[in-house]
């Protein structure tokens, strides 16, 4: 089996009781709320990563404050040629805070949406799993920087029940 491993940064941006999520667009005709984020160049510092991929999706310069932590996410896909890939996720969570740009929506790239959504209203988003993921990480804070017990993939009427990107250089254009 094919091995990958993909390192991403994302950011939680939380102010006035409201997240900033970028929406995804999914092949399969999905389009899930997710953290503004995404895929590390080779080289590329993770907090450097967080501040180009925010700007990227949501048009806003943002400034790291903390790293809240770290999650890990494993799947199998099938690739279009050779075997099937066992794919590994590492995904850096920092809280970040708005320091200038304006709210944009990304063009051609695998966001199309970026908006402002009230915290007690994101349950109810068609949204991956990694939202959760941050904002527990936002909220609680763990010493160790993990958070267990998150499905990946929410279950409950409207949400997406596909994978956040199937993440492999093929398809993924981060």
């Amino acid at each position: 089996m094919h091995k990958e491993l993909r390192v991403a940064a994302y950011a939680v941006c939380v102010r006035d009781d409201r997240v900033l999520l970028a929406r995804l667009v999914e092949k399969n005709g999905t389009r899930p709320w997710t953290l503004p984020g995404g895929g590390m160049d080779h080289g590329e510092d993770p907090y450097d990563t967080v501040i180009r991929e925010a700007e990227e999706e949501t048009g806003y310069t943002v400034e790291p404050l903390a790293l809240l932590g770290v999650d890990s996410v494993r799947r199998t896909y099938a690739r279009r040629l050779g075997p099937a890939a066992d794919f590994q996720g590492l995904r850096l969570v920092y809280e970040v805070g708005v320091t200038g740009g304006e709210l944009r929506h990304e063009t051609d790239g695998s966001t199309d949406l970026a908006a402002w959504h009230p915290l007690d209203e994101v349950s109810a988003l068609d949204r991956v799993g990694l939202v959760d993921v941050g904002l527990k990480l936002w909220r609680d804070r763990p010493a160790a920087g993990r958070v267990t017990g998150i499905p990946e993939y929410p279950e409950r009427a409207g949400a997406s029940q596909t994978p956040e990107r199937p993440e492999c250089p093929e398809t993924s254009g981060k």
